[in-house]
């Protein structure tokens, strides 16, 4: 026997959506055969596969991955068997602690089939050469991804994988988005509340009312997938993020996110002058005038008064003495508005720095 009775051995199995452009031998399918045929020829008992499929190498946060390691955190791994180094991991950092460090602390053997890696043999000279070339061939895949997509981007091609919520892939053309009137609705409707005054919050309130489905449960439908739990409880961000989008006006709005380096995966907000704009690729939802209308107003969010009123020119007036906003004021006696006036927010805070005088 080549483990403890009690213990498992872990079969892990990694397949990235690169890594099946070279064939079925890297297959999860192929994977699995060559490691249950191993295990059977070398008396690995009580077998167990883990398996990440369409998940980089260059991160660990996979959850297969993880999910072994808290078998191996529990010492209940007596070994785990791999396809050969690449399946396991490309960054060569952690690899190196994972087989010099963290498998031998939780008493694990690590056996890497087709690079001849076997811990209980000792070390393998070349398998530090093998993780190094490993993460090479990962940074040179993402080098030559990232040149396919900035040519493609900086040609106006839609560079994002999913239209945004409003226009979908048509079908003659893959390349081009076209209207989803029913989600086009609900596009125009949360701009025209947010030009009658209302702020994410109160849109996303009045879209929860009204039973209106949230972005993810419309997608969940038209596409098949599991239906979230809520399929009605809209969110300020939501409603945010679609006041936001400039492609709403019928561009093309390519490289808005960046990453500093394939290891680094979080998305960087690109600024606007390294963004590349292309006017007119697809058919508008928002006509410009009223998207820029929502963003100078977004710039001044108006914040309802006590009473619930706002007024359209709340965040647009400054007090011509000392240059504070002018906070909107409302009054319950006067319920026609005749008493809604705007003062100074220097004299309002009782600092002493302004006079009293207000604009009706």
């Amino acid at each position: 026997m080549n483990q403890q009775p009690d213990k498992i051995t872990a079969l892990y199995c990694r397949l990235s959506q690169d890594d099946a452009l070279d064939g079925e031998s890297n297959s999860i399918t192929n994977q699995k055969a060559l490691l249950s045929k191993y295990a059977d020829e070398h008396g690995f008992r009580n077998i167990q596969f883990f398996v990440d499929d369409g998940y980089s190498g260059t991160s660990f946060q996979r959850p297969g991955f993880q999910e072994m390691m808290k078998y191996v955190e529990d010492y209940s791994v007596s070994a785990v068997i791999v396809k050969d180094l690449s399946r396991l991991g490309r960054e060569y950092s952690y690899m190196g602690r994972l087989q010099d460090f963290i498998f031998p602390a939780y008493d694990v053997r690590f056996i890497a089939i087709n690079d001849d890696v076997d811990s209980a043999k000792g070390e393998n000279d070349f398998a530090v050469f093998k993780n190094v070339f490993n993460d090479y061939y990962a940074k040179d895949t993402s080098k030559k991804i990232r040149a396919v997509v900035k040519i493609r981007g900086e040609a106006g091609e839609h560079i994002a994988s999913n239209p945004p919520y409003g226009y979908i892939k048509d079908p003659q053309d893959k390349k081009k988005w076209i209207v989803d009137e029913e989600a086009a609705k609900v596009v125009r409707r949360i701009f025209n509340l947010c030009i009658a005054g209302k702020g994410p919050m109160q849109i996303a309130k009045i879209l929860t009312a009204d039973k209106v489905p949230t972005v993810t449960a419309y997608h969940a439908r038209q596409k098949g997938w599991a239906m979230p739990e809520n399929l009605y409880q809209w969110c300020a961000k939501s409603v945010a993020r679609i006041l936001e989008r400039r492609e709403y006006t019928g561009c093309t709005v390519n490289f808005k996110t960046y990453t500093k380096s394939l290891k680094f995966k979080k998305q960087m907000e690109n600024p606007i002058e390294n963004q590349k704009i292309f006017e007119d690729t697809q058919p508008a939802i928002i006509e410009r005038g009223q998207w820029e209308r929502v963003q100078e107003l977004r710039k001044n969010k108006r914040r309802p008064t006590k009473t619930g009123r706002t007024s359209m020119f709340t965040g647009l007036l400054y007090c011509a003495d000392c240059g504070a906003k002018l906070y909107f004021c409302t009054c319950n006696t006067y319920k026609d508005g005749s008493q809604n006036h705007f003062v100074c927010s220097n004299y309002k805070s009782n600092t002493g720095s302004c006079k009293i005088h207000y604009i009706r």
